[in-house]
């Protein structure tokens, strides 16, 4: 058998291993996998039995390893990313101490080392074996799985919004949509009373609302959401749509944008209302420069308060 499939194949047992011991996605990869080999001592051709526990820095000690024995160079500063993807989460999971022979190392020392736990290497010992079940079933019991324990943290962070008719959304944690929600339940009941929410997006999820029929009726290219501001607001008595665009990172309302939007709802014959929400003033100052004329600007922590940029025109479409 070539060595080189049998690189690929204990780099395959690795992942799988990984993946059992309940370790996210994003560790889950081959970097991850090959760190696991160094750690535990494992050669391509070596059976998972031999698995052995011995401390080992990042460069000289997994790195030199992973190139020796499994011909993968990488660049002198992928330790870093190690460090920051793979190790720190391997902690995390009980499947790595930190520093075992010298605990009281400074946190950026080059000394730092890491080494395979007891306990994660008595399961290890046994993958393809009839007893690997039995121990992977008694580590989990007693660590839990990382990849949930995430799952629990993101769930709990997550952003709830209620819309006008009651349905609840929850949007990943972050700032843009805690803005987010800051305008659907502060901005919208003082400007837009009554409105209802035909758009709204999600950093990790684009189209999370969309109300389909309400956007059609409008004349609202419904195949182009991608192109669409974070939330869209829809007065039916005063006939104004509401396109707000959120601003923690991404652009504001500038002359650029605002002919984009009109370009694309030039068959919709409402109002317009182009609002940009900002989280706060020192967000705002950032923008002013880009921010178009005849466009609104809103901020999250003076929520009674709205900026004109409209010359001498009051709060209205353009």
């Amino acid at each position: 058998m070539p060595k080189k499939t049998l690189i690929t194949k204990k780099i395959d047992e690795a992942k799988e291993i990984l993946r059992k011991l309940g370790l996210p996605p994003a560790q889950q990869n081959e970097i991850s996998a090959l760190t696991l080999l160094a750690l535990c001592g494992i050669k391509p051709n070596d059976p998972w039995a031999k698995s052995h526990r011995h401390s080992l820095t990042v460069s000289k000690g997994v790195m030199d390893f992973v190139a020796a024995e499994f011909k993968k160079k990488y660049a002198p500063n992928t330790r870093e990313t190690v460090r920051r993807q793979v190790l720190h989460q391997f902690v995390q999971a009980y499947l790595v101490d930190y520093n075992p022979d010298n605990s009281t190392l400074p946190t950026n020392s080059p000394r730092s080392h890491y080494a395979i736990t007891e306990s994660a290497l008595a399961v290890i010992k046994t993958f393809g074996t009839k007893d690997w079940s039995v121990s992977l079933q008694g580590f989990v019991a007693q660590h839990g799985r990382l990849a949930e324990r995430y799952r629990k943290q993101r769930t709990k962070n997550l952003v709830p919004i209620v819309l006008s008719n009651g349905k609840k959304l929850e949007l990943s944690p972050g700032e843009h949509n805690e803005v987010q929600s800051a305008v659907i339940h502060e901005f919208a009941p003082r400007f837009a009373p009554g409105s209802k929410v035909l758009y709204l997006g999600d950093t990790a999820k684009k189209n999370l609302y969309v109300d389909e029929k309400i956007l059609a009726n409008l004349g609202i290219p419904i195949t182009e959401h991608d192109k669409l501001p974070d939330i869209v607001l829809f007065d039916s008595k005063k006939k104004w749509l509401f396109l707000i665009e959120v601003v923690t990172s991404h652009g504001p309302m500038s002359p650029k944008r605002v002919v984009e939007l009109e370009v694309m709802l030039k068959n919709c014959k409402v109002g317009k209302v182009f609002v940009t929400a900002f989280p706060n003033f020192t967000e705002f100052r950032k923008h002013t420069p880009e921010i178009a004329w005849e466009t609104e600007v809103w901020l999250a922590d003076i929520p009674d308060h709205m900026i004109h940029y409209n010359g001498d025109k009051f709060f209205g479409p353009r």
